[in-house]
């Protein structure tokens, strides 16, 4: 089955870290585009980062840049979301999807569960 699975999510405290992968099955992310969105209830999902497949970094939101690195490990094909420094602003429900290439609007495939990130005291 061809599908993105986000894992990593929980609970974490202002100021703490956290560390999302997203694991590709029954396709390879080598030579695709792949970005992390987040999603708060009622709210538009926004997207926080993308990596392409010459792995330049893009991050769409000035409140991560500097706290957020996306990054990917083609031979475990997997990318991953390194949050620092986390502030209870960063509490969404966290996916990964491909798309045609970063700055761009395509999205290929759709949406996954998910992972949720919760920033509390």
């Amino acid at each position: 089955q061809v599908q993105l699975v986000e894992s990593g999510g929980g609970l974490v405290q202002p100021g703490g870290s956290l560390r999302l992968s997203c694991a590709a099955s029954g396709f390879s992310l080598t030579g695709r585009d792949i970005a992390w969105f987040r999603q708060v209830p009622g709210k538009k999902r926004e997207e926080v980062a993308c990596i392409s497949s010459s792995e330049s970094k893009t991050y769409s939101l000035d409140s991560v840049k500097g706290r957020f690195t996306i990054s990917g490990d083609n031979e475990k094909n997997t990318v991953y979301l390194q949050m620092n420094s986390l502030r209870p602003e960063d509490t969404a429900v966290y996916y990964c999807v491909t798309k045609n290439r970063c700055g761009g609007t395509l999205i290929y495939g759709s949406w996954g569960q998910g992972t949720q990130v919760t920033v509390s005291s």
